[in-house]
């Protein structure tokens, strides 16, 4: 369970800018396998959110608040210790790795070797790619990269996902069949995930509570 409790996240006053509040004592419990959405526009604080979640968010950003997942309140942790999973509106994979290596990056290094392949070739498998683990990843396509981009971040065992946009530069039939794909394994796995979007259509296909964010600042 992810338990967001009187979450509060103001944009301190800048130069030429006058403070802006983003959201106000938001409080929710997500359960395993559930999808929330956040929709509104860009700047409003959707994102904002997610990086306070992650353990992200960096000052001119102030905070207040408690992350709890699992039980363990997350604030004064870092991000790596979080146990966060995170997808990007890019795929984000390293250009200097092949699929085989970007997706070993997610694995224990105390892993071994055998286990790390056969771990690999069964997430490669259970998305229609098997056999691109010496692909480079240039040349992928973009729904092969959004795949991979998943499944690195599902390798990691994260106990909850955030979705930053991660649909909005794939063309109409791609969107579709990506977003199931994503959906799907947050339902098997059982993770609370968190969607950020400008996309009504994203937001219902969570099939989830769809909140404004202009309604929570």
């Amino acid at each position: 369970m992810l338990e967001l409790e009187n979450i509060s996240i103001k944009l301190e006053a800048q130069k030429n800018r006058a403070a802006c509040p983003l959201m106000r004592d938001f409080s929710y419990q997500l359960h395993k396998g559930e999808i929330i959405s956040f929709m509104g526009e860009s700047g409003a604080g959707k994102s904002s959110l997610l990086g306070y979640i992650a353990g992200f968010l960096q000052p001119p950003f102030t905070t207040s608040g408690i992350v709890r997942l699992n039980g363990r309140v997350l604030n004064d942790l870092p991000a790596h210790q979080r146990g966060v999973g995170m997808l990007f509106q890019d795929a984000l994979l390293f250009p200097h790795l092949n699929v085989g290596e970007n997706l070993a990056f997610a694995l224990p290094p105390e892993m071994k070797r055998e286990q790390r392949k056969q771990k690999i070739s069964a997430a490669l498998q259970d998305c229609d790619m098997a056999g691109f683990e010496q692909a480079d990843t240039a040349s992928l396509s973009g729904g092969q990269k959004a795949r991979i981009a998943l499944l690195r971040a599902l390798l990691a065992a994260p106990q909850c996902l955030l979705l930053d946009e991660p649909f909005s530069k794939l063309d109409a039939v791609l969107r579709d069949n990506i977003r199931d794909f994503v959906f799907r394994h947050i339902h098997e796995q059982q993770l609370p995930a968190i969607l950020v979007t400008h996309d009504i259509t994203d937001a219902k296909a969570a099939n989830g509570k769809i909140f404004d964010i202009k309604d929570l600042a």
